[in-house]
């Protein structure tokens, strides 16, 4: 049987929690553990809970959600707990934070309930997720003269590391990197967790600002009044 993936709902509005555990409860697989209504308790549930994916809002009283995944990203009794960051704007000041804290993704409260249950998944998988718009926005921050640290030392990673990491900068999963490489999906694995010991990252979101910060991600911005494509 199947072990369901454990998940924690944090909010400060109950109403929208209890809309979040319907959606989560009625999906294959996963199971709702526990709901806060602040960042602080967040941090007591999920210490008490051990979740595998915390739904983190951002603004709340009583700590926000970006200390609230600073500390449980930083908290070693909590290594295979993954935050998802779910709020209702894509201010850069919340999403590089979030990033910065140890956040595995980033999605919009204006996501189908299909699109959450999926993301959800995905981050349980250690695939970081993102919302198109906020993708677009990482994008245009680097694009805009963001920091750079230039590229990838070649002793470091190699030339097909060094690929699988762009194209992780960009948003794509597993299963798409292995179409667009022409590779195995066990093959594609083997790269990521290369490229997590390299670099010493936590997850796959932080490959992510890897790829950013090594000048690896040359996305162009969507045209004005398109959508960028799915993350």
């Amino acid at each position: 049987m199947t072990v369901p993936v454990r998940v924690l709902v944090v909010d400060d509005q109950p109403l929208i929690r209890h809309s979040l555990r319907l959606v989560l409860d009625g999906a294959d697989g996963l199971t709702v553990v526990g709901e806060a209504g602040s960042g602080e308790a967040a941090v007591e549930v999920a210490r008490r809970t051990r979740p595998d994916v915390v739904l983190m809002d951002v603004r709340m009283p009583g700590g926000d959600g970006i200390d609230a995944t600073r500390r449980i990203a930083a908290d070693p009794d909590l290594t295979s707990t993954r935050v998802l960051v779910l709020s209702m704007f894509e201010l850069d000041e919340y999403v590089h934070g979030a990033l910065r804290a140890g956040a595995s993704g980033f999605l919009l409260k204006d996501a189908e309930p299909t699109s959450l249950v999926d993301a959800v998944r995905r981050t349980h998988a250690g695939e970081s997720l993102f919302a198109p718009a906020v993708l677009a926005r990482i994008v245009g921050h680097y694009l805009d003269g963001g920091p750079q640290r230039g590229a990838v030392a070649p002793q470091l990673l190699t030339s097909r590391e060094v690929e699988v990491l762009a194209l992780v900068g960009r948003g794509l999963s597993n299963q798409e990197i292995g179409r667009r490489l022409t590779i195995s999906m066990g093959t594609v694995k083997t790269h990521i967790g290369n490229l997590l010991a390299k670099l010493v990252a936590r997850d796959r979101a932080q490959l992510v600002i890897a790829a950013f910060d090594h000048g690896l991600v040359t996305a162009e911005r969507p045209a004005p009044g398109r959508r960028p494509g799915p993350a």
